[in-house]
This record gives C-alpha cells, structure tokens and sequence, in this order.
C-alpha cells in the first residue's frame, strides 16, 4: 500500500522529549492512541485520552514490567499485511485490531554502561519488547508506519499534514531504514559491554 492512513497508534518511549506534542498532533487527526505505564501516565497528565496497553492485551504488565507489550494483541497488530486479505480475516476472526504507527524509543543501556553498574543491574536496562515492536513494524514498513525517535516527530506529522493523515510508503521505508539500523547499534553496544564484563 502506498498512501497508509493513521487511525491507531502505540507508544512506549524512554524518552520524552517532544512526546505531548507528537501525541496531541495524533489525536487531533483522530488516531486511537494506546500505550504503556509511564508514556501512558504521562500523556494522560497532558490532557491526552489514551488505553493502556493492558486494556488492548486482557493481560497485567508483569515481572517488574519485563513483559507488557510482548501479546499477540500487540503483535498481530503490528505484523498484519494490511494488503493480505487473510492476514486481515484473521485479525477479525480473532477480534484483533491493526496498528498503523508504533513509535518507541528504548532504555537508554549507554546510561547504565556509563554508571558502571553490577551486571545483574545493567541488564534490567536492556530492553526487549522495544526492540522487538521496532524491529516488527520495521520489518511491515507496507502496512505500518515506524517512528524510532522524537528527531523524527516533525517530519511524520509533515508527511501526514502533506498527505491528509496518511505516510506514504517512502517515508514509511525511509523509517525502516532508520529503525534497522538503530537496533542494530543498540545490540552492539549490549555485546560490546557483555564481553568485556
């Protein structure tokens, strides 16, 4: 699909910064925003009407928040081609429903390398549901739009102003590109700590 129009979002973000604003500019295009504990509390401080992850999964974030975003409610609605019909039977059969843009930002493990914590401690700062969501809307750029950190705010609200709410699909690859290559470094830079610990 070329022109994808954004009616549903999730966001889970370690940074912050320019979040009120992305997610405002969202709901004022009329996307359904859903999200996790403290994006969530935060977006809601600022007078933002959003679900939390655990209302879309029937399932408690659990183990200290190791696992929250990891459900096929979430996931399904990630990895859905949208131009697969059976993909979308299957979806309504199992009263799924797609996601159009997931934006998440991950746990900053440079901060825990740099504090020189215990093993045991740097590696609650390793995230796995962050990369995995980027990873699995990187990968369905055709059906989902993925934004892996506020420098690209501006330029997907642009593109959805340009195109009457929707990102086209060289924007959404552009995207990709850029979501591949920051897991990339971010597994680096886990195994360059983990080999010299």
């Amino acid at each position: 699909m070329n022109m994808l129009p954004i009616r549903r979002a999730i966001l889970s973000v370690t940074d912050k910064s320019g979040l009120d604003d992305f997610a405002r500019f969202l709901q004022e295009q009329g996307v359904e925003l859903v999200s996790t504990g403290g994006t969530r509390k935060k977006l809601v401080q600022a007078g933002l009407k959003v679900r939390s992850v655990s209302d879309v999964t029937g399932f408690p974030e659990i183990l200290g928040g190791r696992v929250k975003t990891l459900h096929p409610h979430v996931h399904a609605g990630i990895l859905a081609d949208k131009d697969d019909s059976t993909h979308m039977q299957t979806l309504k059969d199992l009263r799924l429903t797609p996601f159009d843009l997931v934006c998440v930002n991950l746990y900053n493990f440079a901060e825990a390398v740099r504090q020189t914590l215990e093993d045991k401690q740097a590696v609650e700062q390793i995230d796995i549901g962050g990369p995995t969501m980027l990873r699995a809307s990187a990968k369905n750029f055709h059906s989902v739009a993925v934004i892996p950190g506020p420098s690209y705010y501006a330029e997907c609200m642009q593109e959805m102003k340009d195109n009457g709410g929707c990102l086209s699909l060289a924007f959404r690859k552009r995207m990709a590109v850029a979501t591949f290559a920051l897991t990339s470094e971010y597994d680096r830079m886990i195994t360059e700590y983990l080999s010299r610990s």
